[in-house]
C-alpha cells in the first residue's frame, strides 16, 4: 500500500500520475521561453484526469500547483527580459542574478519533476514540501469513491 493512500494503486494509475509530471516537461520543448505553456499542460492534463481515482487526482493537482509557482516566476523574468530589450529597464546586477536564479531554479525543477515521475511511477507516494500540503487541503477523498481500476489486497 502507498503510504497516505487507503489502497494500492495499480499500473494504470501509477502510470497516469506519473505523466502528469512528465506532461510539464514535454511542454518545455515545446514552449520555450513562454511560461504560461508548462501550465497550461499541466492544467489540461489535470482537467482531464480530475475525475480519476484519488491517487492521480493527488498527483496531478500537486504537479498543477507546483506548476503555477514556476510560471510566476518565470513571468517575472520574461517580463523584465522584455523591459531590458525595449528600454523601460536597464540591464543591472540586479536583473543578471534574477536570470541566473531562474535558471537554477528552473533546472532544480526539470531534475525533481523527473525524480518525482519515477518515484511516482514506482508507486511512492512523493510529496513536495508546500505543495504536498496544499494538495492535502485541495485534493480530498470523496467518500463515496470508487476505485474501479484497484484490485483488492488479495488479488494484487
Amino acid at each position: 500500500m502507498t503510504e497516505g493512500f487507503a489502497y494500492t494503486p495499480n499500473e494504470m494509475e501509477l502510470e497516469k500520475a506519473s505523466n502528469g509530471y512528465l506532461m510539464s516537461l514535454i511542454a518545455v520543448m515545446a514552449g520555450m521561453p513562454l511560461p504560461i505553456i508548462n501550465l497550461m499542460a499541466t492544467l489540461f492534463f489535470y482537467l482531464g484526469n480530475r475525475k480519476s481515482t484519488w491517487f492521480v487526482r493527488w498527483h496531478c493537482t500537486q504537479m498543477l500547483l507546483s506548476q503555477l509557482t514556476v510560471l510566476i516566476v518565470n513571468s517575472i523574468g520574461f517580463s523584465w527580459t522584455l523591459s531590458v530589450l525595449w528600454g523601460s529597464s536597464i540591464l543591472s546586477n540586479n536583473y543578471i542574478a534574477y536570470m541566473i536564479t531562474i535558471v537554477l531554479f528552473n533546472l532544480a525543477e526539470f531534475v525533481v519533476t523527473i525524480a518525482l515521475a519515477v518515484k511516482t511511477r514506482n508507486g511512492e507516494h512523493v510529496r513536495l514540501w508546500l505543495w504536498g500540503a496544499l494538495t492535502d487541503r485541495i485534493c480530498k477523498q470523496r467518500t463515496t469513491e470508487q476505485h474501479y481500476f484497484a484490485l483488492p489486497e488479495n488479488h494484487q
